[in-house]
């Protein structure tokens, strides 16, 4: 199991974009293993089937998207109405990082970053409130901390990331009235597949380490115990708020540790 703790899911219905692997494939499985049925997306389908494999067919609806396209992100929406009726929690948490310094940036590359960082948490927001509003349900986000102040060689990222909690916590001041809130978990540095290749470079381990608090990079089931947290009765207070989960990194002045 993913969570220590035990949350009332049964019966409940998720999205969750980008579930093929690290991030998202840890929430979807862990709404999984709480009782919910979830819908896990994602351009490629195998990833998906192996993120669901282990669960019942009657709780899994596995649906290829690019949830930068706004008519495929409204058909999934309206597939997850048609197979479960209801849908109670989204998690947009696809991204894409491309870094690079400002003079030798492209077009091309911003706009892949933007329209899946940033378009694809409009499309689905807006395809979803309708659902949420009829179950008062959530919407989460999955940001960074590199939304919340500025890092060497990415600033399209930072951007990106920084717009997605700005858009989050005003749904959450329009939607609050319909009893639908709306979050965001902004991660640090976190060990996936595609990350490990820079944590085995002991310089860039070690670098990372002196400015995390707790000495280590996040795992993908840190971030979500915090969505499932985050979008459950526990949390029904809390709405607008962007929470780092990240070891402490964002409790620094940037200063390093003392030798």
């Amino acid at each position: 199991m993913i969570a220590w703790a035990r949350y009332p899911y049964d019966g409940t219905v998720v999205l969750v974009t980008g579930a093929g692997s690290g991030i998202g494939q840890a929430i979807a499985r862990a709404f999984l293993e709480q009782g919910a049925s979830v819908c896990v997306t994602g351009r490629h389908e195998q990833p998906l089937r192996e993120t669901v494999e282990e669960f019942p067919e009657e709780r899994v609806l596995v649906r290829t998207t690019d949830v930068a396209d706004r008519a495929e992100v409204e058909g999934l929406v309206a597939a997850i109405a048609d197979r479960f009726g209801r849908l109670d929690v989204a998690v947009n948490n696809a991204g894409v990082f491309e870094g690079g310094e400002i003079e030798d940036y492209d077009d091309a590359a911003w706009e892949r970053m933007r329209s899946i960082n940033l378009d694809a948490v409009l499309f689905v927001a807006r395809a979803a409130v309708p659902l949420l509003k009829q179950s008062r349900g959530n919407l989460v986000a999955i940001s960074s901390v590199s939304g919340l102040r500025g890092d060497w060689g990415q600033f399209a990222y930072n951007a990106t990331k920084g717009a997605v909690n700005a858009m989050v916590q005003s749904l959450a001041l329009d939607l609050g009235a319909y009893g639908v809130r709306a979050n965001v978990i902004a991660p640090a540095f976190t060990a996936t597949r595609l990350t490990q290749d820079r944590l085995d470079d002991p310089a860039f381990a070690a670098a990372l380490h002196n400015r995390v608090a707790l000495g280590r990079a996040a795992t993908p089931e840190d971030v979500a115990r915090a969505v499932l947290f985050l979008a459950g009765p526990d949390a029904a207070y809390i709405t607008g708020a962007v929470i780092p989960v990240d070891g402490g990194t964002t409790a620094s002045t940037g200063q390093p540790r003392p030798l």
